[in-house]
């Protein structure tokens, strides 16, 4: 297997600081802006958010983005212009395809803890859809030693239905656990330690760490501590397509 990688370091990453949110962005974001690191792919946005209790993000509006929310920590009140409520815990994955338009607010559920969560943004294939949002719990049991398809295209396997051709998976691995991805086709594939650390193809990572690579056939997860990671199997463009 021979492939190109770039790790992108944790502390590499931007910082915003605004009291009741504390956040590190993988790539440019708002204020944050560096030139080398505008997107992968269709990957836009990975932000790496804290929220202090009682605080959140205030009814706001987003068109033609696919927007899922992975929590971490803590729990995830959601509200929208669809009229949906619900509360994101950990092991929910929340997709909010915003297409024509929505409006939401996010705000942490809790009055006394803070709500620790990944903010994910995936350019969409194909503008002015109709706004949907979806919802699913995925157990330890069904990510633990292994890569479980959490999004994709087609609803495959249980998975969340994204309009965009990705695929994107969650794993939990620790020890002796091994996860293997075969990459079909000239594919760019992402990868984001969410917390722990392991290895991927070989290059040792920790929480917070990505990395992007070109040119594989396969992706081997090794030596995991108490690892949590995201697999992003993406189409082979090098750079988000925004209008």
């Amino acid at each position: 297997m021979i492939d190109t990688i770039e790790i992108r370091k944790a502390a590499d990453r931007g910082e915003a600081d605004h009291g009741w949110l504390k956040s590190h962005h993988s790539f440019s974001f708002a204020s944050y802006y560096d030139p080398k690191q505008v997107g992968f792919s269709d990957l836009l946005v990975i932000n790496d958010d804290r929220v202090a209790a009682g605080s959140g993000f205030n009814k706001h509006s987003h068109r033609d983005m696919e927007i899922f929310s992975y929590v971490l920590e803590g729990e995830l009140a959601h509200k929208d212009s669809l009229g949906t409520g619900s509360v994101i815990r950990p092991g929910d994955v929340q997709l909010m395809s915003a297409g024509t338009g929505v409006s939401h607010s996010e705000f942490n559920a809790s009055e006394t803890e803070s709500v620790h969560f990944l903010q994910i943004w995936i350019t969409p294939s194909t503008k002015g859809i109709k706004p949907r949002y979806q919802q699913q719990h995925y157990g330890a049991a069904e990510k633990r030693g292994k890569l479980r398809l959490i999004i994709s295209s087609d609803g495959e396997d249980g998975s969340l239905k994204i309009n965009q051709d990705a695929r994107i998976y969650a794993g939990l691995f620790d020890k002796s656990e091994q996860g293997e991805l075969s990459i079909i086709g000239e594919r760019h594939v992402y990868a984001h330690v969410v917390s722990g650390s392991l290895s991927i193809n070989g290059h040792r990572m920790k929480e917070g760490d990505g990395i992007k690579i070109w040119h594989a056939d396969k992706l081997l997860i090794t030596n995991g501590k108490q690892a949590e990671v995201l697999i992003f199997d993406l189409r082979p463009n090098e750079l988000p397509k925004v209008d």
